[in-house]
């Protein structure tokens, strides 16, 4: 009896703490607070003055300070700049969802000479950085296309950046899709364009959400080429937080405070989509 129960109890011990290695949850909480630590710095510091900020940089705020943050929002700069980075990032979220789908689709419905071939140019494209490309798309946007210092001029080229991304997540959702479903849809009279509206687009919502968000936070942070094509009250959030920090240099508290409330609009949506960017790409690995 004891013999035969020794084995069930280690193997119950060993179910126990089988939950992975505490090595890796110390590497986690390390990550973690390297990556959640600059920002509690910052957002706590928008809730000092400049004269804590000196006497103790890495205090705690005593008293609280809301002026900061009061004044940021008060400034109508703030939300011009906020106005101008959510219209660009809306565009390019929804031009890279809508082509993404579309270009995915016969990618992976379809069979034609060539396919793999042409979905390995868009694989290639993730390893092609904006940066290379940032002085032959100025010329292009404004002098061929006269759409400097415009949201159009901004969001195209930014969705064109995401586009091979948003396939590569977006086509393996296509390719789970059984067979038979098209098959019936086909027998009751459905287009292609028809199975891909109705039936397509909704079981492929999760790979959707996780690459309209994926495009709309690269879109909200991106400062390289808003710095070169933007001029003015045209201007989007990264560069008004540049502007400011340099403007109001000897104001630490206000450049915190300004800082933090141009990063809370994509941190909250990220959040908010956690789960379903998760199991977005978990369906796109499966797939």
């Amino acid at each position: 009896m004891t013999t035969a129960t020794t084995p069930q109890r280690a193997r119950r011990q060993q179910d126990t703490f089988s939950g992975g290695n505490p090595l890796i949850y110390v590497l986690a909480l390390v990550v973690a607070a390297g990556s959640l630590g600059p920002v509690l710095f910052g957002v706590l510091g928008g809730f000092r003055t400049n004269a804590q900020l000196a006497e103790s940089p890495a205090g705690l705020p005593d008293p609280w300070v809301f002026s900061n943050y009061t004044e940021a929002l008060t400034n109508p700069d703030f939300w011009r700049f906020t106005l101008n980075s959510t219209a660009i990032a809306t565009i390019t979220t929804l031009v890279v969802v809508v082509c993404g789908m579309m270009a995915a689709y016969p990618l992976a419905r379809y069979r034609f000479r060539g396919r793999e071939a042409l979905f390995t140019v868009f694989v290639a494209g993730l390893l092609f950085p904006v940066t290379v490309a940032v002085i032959p798309l100025f010329i292009l946007v404004s002098q061929n296309f006269g759409l400097s210092n415009t949201w159009w001029g901004i969001a195209l080229p930014q969705a064109a950046f995401a586009l091979p991304l948003s396939v590569v997540i977006l086509r393996p959702f296509l390719i789970a899709l059984p067979n038979e479903i098209e098959e019936a849809a086909m027998i009751d009279g459905s287009s292609r364009i028809s199975f891909f509206w109705r039936i397509v687009v909704p079981l492929s919502w999760p790979g959707m959400v996780t690459v309209g968000v994926v495009a709309f936070v690269q879109s909200w942070n991106a400062y390289l080429l808003p710095l070169l094509l933007l001029q003015g009250n045209m201007r989007t959030l990264p560069l008004g937080v540049a502007d400011y920090s340099s403007e109001y240099s000897a104001d630490v508290a206000g450049v915190y405070a300004f800082t933090s409330l141009a990063m809370i609009p994509a941190l909250v949506l990220f959040l908010l989509m956690q789960k379903r960017i998760v199991s977005g790409l978990q369906g796109a690995v499966k797939g």
